[in-house]
């Protein structure tokens, strides 16, 4: 079926540049030690993406990279923000635990309402707007507890979907939000990585909603980001592509490839900020 876009809206993102990128631990099954990673390269495909939003007219914010945390480029981590409150990440791995009060500190210091979490979720990574909802994962970083959490909070309905592949430790890389829109929401997923339960939640809420291809999702394209009509997404998604333009949705290749080596493409690199 084919379907039109709702329409594109500009949007605000905080970016980390991968100044201090490399794989020197493994937390996911991207990441792999033994595997070159080039930082100078990771940094032009950074800015290569964050020009992108901004020739789309969107606005770039940034946070200063701090050393010793490779990870801190996969800003959609560092916190969730919903009607201009952050809540803020509270990461599993050790590694990555110094993130969370780092993207913290960047909102409280700009005025905004910043949440301390109790409760372990990686933030955008795991905690997805669409629409009025807000889609939840679970099953490898983020607990239940979060999202009951992060629904007090906000006063949102939270919807919990359980991920079961590895591969797709977060829900940012297996479930899209194309479209924000609460007339139109709309989303991109390959069924695989959930449940049999979350798919069948899924599948009620969004009847229409665009399946990825193995392909798609084994080149991290479900990790797109989407103003409601331009798409970015990962060159090697060309199933998904073809898909989105079927929709009304225009796709934006954008490479990220030296980032995948950390397991994150586009939306781990990209936090929406939402007043």
């Amino acid at each position: 079926m084919t379907a039109h876009a709702p329409g594109r809206t500009p949007r605000q993102y905080l970016m980390c540049e991968p100044t201090h990128y490399t794989v020197s631990y493994e937390i996911n099954p991207w990441m792999d030690k033994t595997r070159h990673t080039d930082a100078e390269l990771a940094v032009r495909q950074w800015r290569t993406l964050r020009d992108t939003y901004l020739d789309l007219g969107h606005t770039v914010e940034t946070i200063d990279p701090l050393p010793g945390l490779p990870d801190m480029v996969y800003a959609a981590n560092g916190a969730t923000v919903v009607d201009g409150v952050v809540y803020s990440a509270r990461f599993r791995y050790p590694e990555r635990q110094p993130e969370g009060p780092a993207y913290q500190k960047w909102f409280a210091d700009r005025g905004w309402v910043t949440h301390t979490a109790a409760q372990t979720n990686e933030g955008e990574g795991d905690l997805l707007v669409v629409g009025d909802l807000i889609l939840a994962g679970t099953g490898f970083r983020t607990s239940r507890a979060a999202h009951a959490e992060l629904q007090e909070l906000v006063g949102r309905p939270v919807i919990s979907l359980e991920l079961v592949d590895p591969h797709y430790y977060h829900l940012d890389t297996a479930l899209a939000v194309l479209s924000s829109d609460p007339a139109a929401p709309q989303v991109a997923y390959y069924p695989p990585a959930f449940s049999p339960g979350s798919r069948s939640v899924l599948q009620q809420l969004f009847p229409e909603a665009v399946v990825a291809t193995e392909d798609d999702a084994a080149a991290l394209g479900l990790n797109a980001v989407s103003d409601g009509e331009h798409v970015v997404v990962a060159p090697a998604a060309t199933h998904l592509a073809g898909a989105l333009r079927e929709r009304g949705y225009t796709p934006v290749p954008v490479d990220t490839s030296e980032l995948l080596k950390g397991g994150g493409g586009a939306k781990c690199c990209t936090l929406e900020l939402r007043r």
